[in-house]
């Protein structure tokens, strides 16, 4: 029984010092922020008329003077 408690003793004490996997967990956070940004940029671009409408806008916007 001694055994197994020690075991699992070096076993927390080496994955505490581990970090070979903190950089793909940054790296996954950082995904995942800039993924709920941009649904949510998103929505808030396209409230009120749908995507269509907000392509339509930007068309406008770059091929007239006047951006609605």
């Amino acid at each position: 029984m001694s055994n197994i408690l020690q075991s699992i003793g070096q076993f927390t004490r080496g994955f505490l010092r581990d970090e070979d996997g903190a950089q793909v967990v940054e790296y996954a956070l950082i995904i995942a922020v800039v993924s709920i940004a941009l649904v949510v940029a998103l929505q808030a671009l396209t409230t009120g008329g749908g995507f269509t409408q907000f392509i339509g806008r930007v068309t406008t916007c770059l091929t007239t003077a006047t951006c609605v």
